[in-house]
């Protein structure tokens, strides 16, 4: 997995300031605890953080083609799937091969192929390769934005890294905010490339960049295209069982312990099923996959249902462990942990924004700490709701009718945090979201002759695979990463995205209910209660004595610096006199915010400029 960072210039020859890379690099250890290194040359510098998971002796970063004079220096983020495809291919071309690692794939094949490598990698990577012949360097990330990758200007070039932390630690590069980057933080709307961040930009996912002399080059590699699906129910069923079932196999390859997080939903429970037999198979009948599943104490009393939340998920994650056979664990979070202070700073430091979820990044963030204590690479369910359609907003007529962004239903109004009414004018986000939502539409691919229906379910699709995806994915890296833990997605496998994507919404829905298709292939893999189970999203504390903690804690928070500035006082002042046990989810969603923008100034400290 790792973290990587780099600087190139071409005005200045950096190998007189190594502390600079080297101080890039040290922001990254929480991604890659088990080594570091840098690489400098006369206008380029990169940085390495290791979190060793394939061939642990071997694959050390940055990783030069040739020692001595290198002709390209690659850092490397993530993993490349079909690494041992690739491998046979270079070999048949003459290359020969030092490691048994897929970082050495990636840089024999740009040594054969160069940017047109990109075409050829499958799986979840972001990497810099620093072309010393061409004196160019390239970025790249993978097609679902799986691993991020930022990047900020600075005189005679450009830094990049992992996160934004690394770029803070280069001289040229400061934490700073204006109006733009309020407006990508509050408006929910997840745009890729802008950020927060004044000047920090990311690479777009399925996008690549290119520096050189001549300046800065960006371009998509790869986007969603609409295609005509020709096969019926029965063949559109065995291609998504036989995609999912080669994208879960492909990401089981690992030198170290592998688990999966199993929280006794479909999606969970269809990836662990898959992966548990691929082991057996593998490593014999007697070969058991570690799962995990959170929860809280006093949550089997406790638990009340809300507008994300049906049920309790620990009585169907264990059910699902005992149908499949797994060694499953469910981790038990006290949740007065989740207001520890010290958790929460962690959490926004990982995630370099002031916009989470509160309780469920916390405890997450937790459950990745306690899955770390056994396992080093861990297997998610996310994104299936995506690529099925399992979101109740693919299908109610409401959410279908409205002219904006779906989620923005649930999460776009009483549960964004309120803004100050003077820097809320300024800012004029509803008009920003309108404006974002109309050129979102546009960029959906479309078909001759689709039916209006057909039409807006490939729009709500669209958006919530390269929108509302995107900020899960940047949840759930930041915070398994934070913790030295890899996640991988088998769901984010871009050919199934692909053919999912155009499979008509008749066949997704088939037998009556969302995701109709992920359940044909969890026939006979997963116990019927889970299978046709309504959708549950991730479980969060309601114990009583958490809303009264919160609301203290958010006292706290207004009355720090800045924090006025931002929030709407009245607003949350009103939030925390409502009583403790009548708090609603999206009242309490206000008030983990203006605890995490707190902690976030407090840490960061951005110059804010409006």
């Amino acid at each position: 997995m790792c973290g990587i960072t780099g600087w190139v210039s071409f005005h200045r020859d950096v190998r007189h300031s190594p502390a600079v890379i080297e101080a890039m690099t040290v922001t990254m250890a929480l991604r890659g605890p088990d080594a570091g290194g840098v690489w400098l040359g006369a206008h380029a510098a990169l940085g390495h953080r290791r979190l060793s998971v394939i061939d642990l002796e071997g694959g050390a970063q940055p990783m030069a083609d040739r020692p001595g004079h290198p002709g390209a220096v690659l850092t490397y983020s993530g993993e490349v799937y079909n690494h041992h495809e690739l491998r046979a291919q270079l070999t048949a071309r003459g290359h020969r091969f030092e490691t048994r690692s897929d970082t050495e794939v990636v840089l024999r094949a740009y040594q054969e192929w160069g940017e047109a490598l990109v075409d050829r990698l499958e799986g979840m990577y972001a990497f810099g390769i620093w072309d010393e012949r061409e004196q160019r360097l390239l970025l790249v990330r993978d097609r679902l934005g799986v691993k991020p990758l930022c990047w900020a200007e600075v005189d005679g070039g450009l830094a990049f890294g992992s996160e934004p932390k690394a770029l803070f630690a280069h001289p040229e590069v400061t934490p700073a905010v204006d109006a733009d980057g309020l407006r990508e933080a509050y408006s929910l709307l997840f745009n890729t490339g802008p950020t927060v961040w004044a000047g920090v930009r990311e690479v777009h996912p399925g996008g690549l960049l290119v520096l050189d002399r001549d300046g800065i080059r960006e371009r998509c590699y790869w986007q969603l295209e609409a295609r005509p699906h020709t096969d019926d129910l029965a063949g559109t069923t065995e291609q998504v069982r036989s995609l999912v079932n080669r994208a879960a196999r492909a990401q089981l390859e690992a030198d170290v312990p592998l688990c999966s997080l199993l929280s006794g939903g479909l999606d969970s429970t269809v990836v662990t099923a898959l992966v548990a037999d691929e082991l057996r198979l593998a490593e014999g009948p007697g070969a058991k996959l570690r799962s995990y599943a959170v929860d809280y104490s006093d949550q089997a009393e406790q638990f009340t249902g809300d507008v994300l939340r049906t049920g309790h998920d620990t009585p169907f994650a264990t059910e699902a462990g005992a149908f499949i056979g797994t060694d499953h664990s469910t981790v038990i979070l006290d949740p007065r942990a989740l207001l520890d202070l010290g958790h929460r700073r962690a959490v926004v430091v990982a995630r370099d924004s002031p916009i989470g979820v509160g309780d469920m990044d916390t405890s997450l963030y937790l459950l990745f700490g306690e899955i770390r204590k056994h396992s080093t690479v861990a297997l998610s369910g996310e994104a299936a709701d995506e690529v099925f359609g399992g979101y109740p907003w693919f299908h109610h007529p409401e959410a279908l009718a409205a002219q904006t962004f779906p989620w923005l239903l649930v999460t776009g109004n009483e549960a964004a945090m309120p803004m100050n009414p003077e820097l809320s004018r300024m800012l004029r986000i509803a008009e920003f979201r309108d404006d974002t939502y109309r050129t979102s539409l546009a960029a959906v691919p479309h078909l001759d002759g689709e039916s209006p229906a057909e039409h807006r379910g490939r729009e709500m699709q669209h958006v919530s695979l390269t929108r509302w995806l995107r900020q899960l994915l940047h949840r759930k890296d930041r915070l398994s990463m934070a913790q030295g833990l890899e996640v991988r997605v088998p769901y984010c496998d871009h050919r199934l995205v692909e053919y999912a994507f155009n499979a008509p919404w008749a066949l997704k829905n088939h037998d009556g209910r969302e995701k109709g298709l992920l359940r044909s292939v969890g026939q006979g893999i997963a116990p019927d209660s889970v299978l046709w189970r309504p959708k549950n999203h991730y479980p969060a504390t309601h114990h009583p004595d958490y809303n009264s903690g919160l609301q203290d804690l958010a006292r706290e928070a207004l009355d720090a610096p800045h924090v006025r500035d931002i929030a709407d006082e009245a607003v949350i002042k009103a939030t925390l006199d409502t009583p403790a046990d009548q708090l609603q989810w999206g009242h309490r969603l206000r008030l983990e915010r203006v605890v995490d923008l707190a902690l976030w100034l407090d840490h960061h400290k951005p110059a804010v400029t409006l």
